[in-house]
């Protein structure tokens, strides 16, 4: 008969099977053993001692299977911690990366703290970047677009959970469900990897729409760039995320379209990560 085993020998032994898979394996193991206990990182720890029931640790062992198989840690536990907020996250949305949030501090820089803005959330996803400007700026007013349903039935909930029930969640494909409205703040994490890119194979459990736009990876930052001076107030913001490897031709996109100003600017791990640029309608000054 298997000796039972506490709280903290199940993780620390969980810790060693994912190093095959994760590279913070520990976090990865606290987090499921967290979802399993309903308890908090730093409770397991206070609470390391405690032999492990046997449903939890059945529980526990078909999570940890789970995530060497390859699912998201993100996906196994239903929730993503994103710029201080707990969001629900399902496989119907990809799942918030920390890079996000250098796109969410750059539009910040641009968004005056008390004064009302119109911004614009494409490919809104888990409603991430919306929810995160709106509960920095309250006074302004904040649209979500998704093509997918269930990713907007995500976004809807992580709204009504946090409070933040004045963004209006539009379904459709990029501009198109936006009836010609105009916006001071266009901010976009759009699908860029390549279709053969190999990096598609770590991320089999994350929706594909979400990742892969077409052969290039440049194809929805190329839709975006074309469509966005038709959204945008004169002097309004374009930001865009995108792979590393990819800053040189957003940047390229933006000129030809008219944009100005043009920067690429690298996220907390050096690597470049948003372009943006402003637009000028120039006939309104003529």
């Amino acid at each position: 008969m298997r000796p039972m085993s506490t709280v903290a020998d199940s993780v620390r032994s969980a810790s060693l099977d994912l190093k095959r898979c994760s590279e913070s394996p520990r976090l990865d193991a606290e987090l499921l053993m967290g979802r399993v206990l309903g308890l908090s990182r730093a409770a397991l720890r206070v609470r390391g001692e405690e032999i492990l029931a046997e449903d939890a640790c059945r529980d526990f062992s078909r999570l940890v299977a789970r995530r060497l198989a390859g699912d998201p840690v993100a996906y196994l536990t239903g929730t993503r911690e994103f710029w201080s907020m707990t969001l629900a996250v399902t496989p119907a949305v990809l799942v918030p990366r920390p890079e996000t949030e250098t796109l969410v501090e750059l539009a910040l820089a641009r968004l005056p703290l008390d004064e009302e803005r119109a911004i614009l959330d494409l490919g809104t996803g888990s409603g991430a970047i919306a929810l995160a400007l709106a509960s920095e700026r309250p006074a302004c007013r904040v649209t979500g677009v998704d093509v997918s349903p269930e990713a907007l039935a995500v976004a809807l909930e992580n709204a009504r959970a946090l409070g933040l029930t004045r963004i209006d969640w539009r379904c459709g494909s990029w501009f198109d469900p936006l009836r010609g409205e105009r916006y001071d703040l266009i901010a976009a994490n759009p699908p860029y990897v390549a279709a053969a890119d190999p990096a598609l194979e770590k991320l089999a459990s994350e929706p594909l729409l979400a990742l892969a736009p077409g052969p290039t990876g440049l194809e929805a930052l190329a839709a975006i760039v074309a469509g966005a001076a038709q959204c945008l107030n004169t002097a309004g913001w374009l930001l865009l995320e995108h792979g590393n490897g990819q800053a040189g031709q957003v940047a390229a996109l933006l000129k030809v379209h008219g944009f100005t100003d043009i920067r690429s600017h690298v996220d907390a791990s050096g690597n470049p990560r948003v372009t943006l640029g402003n637009f000028i309608h120039h006939k309104e000054h003529t």
